[in-house]
């Protein structure tokens, strides 16, 4: 099991303000629901503020003289005040729990749809599994984060500061003592912050590489199997497995250090107000109500900074979780339309004319695959590329695609510099049939109309009919209402490749890349997908990767690449005059088939 590793270093070390404004701005959208939220915690804060106050009056009233007069207003004044606490726990609850879900989603949705924008190369260099690890846990962190974040951190600060005036009004000295905890506590916090963050930064780093190891575990299942890997495997995840052990181990351990801390020192703070409100209370300075409110509040006042503390592992790890979701959603796509066109108002019509001009490219800037490459391709052609694995076939046809574009040279398409016209422009005249053809989740009929989604029944039923794909899908359970399972599970390779064959001819391109469409499939299904081949590929500009040679010998011209260079070109019959690479490639080909005819 191979799994890729992957850093973010597009973001500095410690807390980044820009990264929890950029996280804040998804609340903008809910911001009365978020002033609501304030609001419900400020008025929580004041009720629990006023709570030892009434415990004060209490003492000093009641309890202390031995009277009950005004006893039922008090205790009706009490009773509201529990009624309001648990209206604005209710309330906080129901305001908190939709501003995160919907932050959460709006995350979700931002991040998938950038990941439509992106390059090729994008996903050639991330695993599956790092993507969906950002869009699924790292989304639900962060609605988590900002929205029961929004109620501890306002709860809090409101509390504190509440109570901080109100007992330096209860008694100043008594007061001080208290709040000279407070330079610890934010030095204490400062140093904490830094450590944890990178503790949690690790963890996440982690959780990405085990969702993309259960990602390929998954896929490759049947791999797995057949080469009879499961305990390598099991060892390699079960490595992963260790690591996460030992980061989230070294993470929660750190953090748990910050908590005690927060209690010593609030525990300091309490002890010398008792010892100062004691002896003020001998002295007959404190009445006995005045001291035990304000120990309600010296020890109360620490309650938020605790409730924080252990906010505090969660805030570092959404702060982590951001900034893995920003390096995705601020990923500039390599391929961009130019300002030339963008501006592009009237777009002439697609014929199909295709022209590389002395291209170069490399994936690896060491390792070129074409250089001075140039090819001109007259619309309605149908051009084969043949070579050996690693030639430069599929880059030839991506880059005739704009997936990637040329590090030299230039590709004109109807003698337009491709670069000049918008990416949309080119992209949605283009058909492609991959060798291994993805199909979604749905019916028959949803995945054909894939290709032209205001497709009626009658449109997808002759596309499909057209590409010989109609026998087998009447044949099956509910026809074209027949449920396809993920990636097309339940259908045969060569059922998917009709199936994709039909989405392409529904679409009706001008350009039309076919790769390996049958170099997996039986002989019989070879034969119905080259005669839909030969039906889509009419009037329209096509280029076909192919390995076995039977399926292009109706190819107007023939390229033989080698190293990123045509060695041979022509069609089928002046290619096997030549007697050169493409007639010894193609007459091994012919003997092996003959062969397994006749040993089968």
């Amino acid at each position: 099991m191979i799994v890729r590793h992957f850093t973010d270093e597009d973001y500095k070390k410690g807390l980044d303000a820009r990264t929890w404004a950029k996280l804040l701005g998804y609340t903008r959208p809910y911001r009365l629901q978020v002033a609501a939220l304030i609001l419900i915690m400020v008025f929580f804060a004041i009720l629990d503020a006023v709570t030892p106050i009434l415990t004060m009056y209490a003492i000093d009233h009641f309890a202390v003289p031995r009277q009950t007069q005004g006893l039922g207003w008090f205790a009706a004044l009490f009773a509201l005040i529990a009624a309001g606490r648990g209206f604005a726990v209710w309330a906080m609850i129901v305001t908190g729990g939709r501003i995160n879900t919907h932050v959460s989603y709006d995350i979700r949705k931002a991040g998938f749809d950038h990941l439509q924008e992106l390059s090729f190369s994008y996903f050639d260099k991330r695993p599956v599994g790092w993507l969906m690890s950002r869009l699924t846990s790292d989304a639900e962190t962060l609605g988590r984060t900002l929205s029961w974040g929004i109620v501890d951190l306002v709860w809090g600060f409101a509390l504190m500061l509440m109570m901080a005036a109100i007992m330096l009004w209860l008694n100043a000295k008594l007061a001080v003592v208290v709040l000279l905890v407070l330079p610890l506590l934010v030095l204490t916090t400062s140093k904490f912050q830094k450590k944890t963050l990178e503790k949690y930064r690790a963890v996440r780093k982690v959780n990405s590489e085990i969702t993309g190891a259960f990602n390929e575990g998954i896929i490759g299942a049947k791999t797995t199997k057949t080469l009879v890997r499961e305990d390598a495997n099991l060892k390699e995840f079960l490595s992963h497995t260790g690591k996460m052990h030992d980061v989230s181990v070294a993470a929660a351990c750190y953090a748990s250090l910050y908590l005690p801390v927060v209690l010593i020192l609030g525990a300091i703070g309490s002890a010398a107000a008792l010892w100062i409100g004691g002896n003020g209370v001998v002295a007959g300075q404190v009445t006995y109500g005045t001291l035990v409110a304000f120990l309600s509040y010296a020890t109360s006042f620490f309650q938020p900074l605790q409730d924080l503390a252990k906010r505090f592992p969660e805030l570092q790890n959404s702060q982590a979780a951001a900034e893995r979701i920003f390096s995705m959603i601020e990923t500039q796509p390599e391929i961009q339309d130019s300002p030339t066109a963008s501006k592009a108002k009237a777009l002439p019509d697609f014929i199909g004319n295709v022209q590389f001009e002395r291209v170069g490219f490399a994936y690896n800037p060491n390792e070129p695959v074409l250089e001075g490459f140039s090819l001109d391709v007259q619309a309605g052609q149908t051009v084969a590329l043949v070579g050996p694995t690693g030639a430069g076939k599929s880059t030839i046809a991506n880059l005739a695609c704009r997936f990637y574009e040329p590090t030299a040279g230039t590709i004109r398409i109807d003698g337009h510099d491709y670069r000049d016209m918008p990416l949309q422009w080119l992209q949605s005249h283009l058909g492609i049939v991959q060798q291994a053809p993805h199909l979604f989740s749905g019916s028959i009929a949803d995945n054909i109309r894939y290709g032209k989604l205001e497709a009626t029944e009658a449109e997808i039923r002759t596309a499909a009919e057209m590409v010989n794909a109609h026998p087998f899908i009447m044949e099956l359970d509910q026809g074209y209402n027949f449920t396809v399972n993920e990636n097309g599970a339940n259908l045969s390779t060569g059922q998917k490749q009709l199936l994709a064959l039909a989405r392409v001819m529904l679409a009706n391109p001008k350009l039309l890349v076919l790769d390996e469409a049958t170099s997996s499939v039986d002989t019989e299904t070879e034969k119905l997908i080259q005669s839909a081949i030969n039906k889509l590929r009419a009037n329209r500009t096509s280029f076909i990767i192919a390995h076995r040679l039977s399926t292009i010998r109706a190819a107007d011209r023939i390229l033989f690449i080698d190293h990123g260079r045509i060695v041979e070109e022509g069609d089928h019959r002046h290619l096997l005059r030549l007697q050169g690479r493409y007639h010894k490639l193609y007459t091994r080909q012919f003997l092996d088939e003959k062969e397994t005819e006749l040993l089968g």
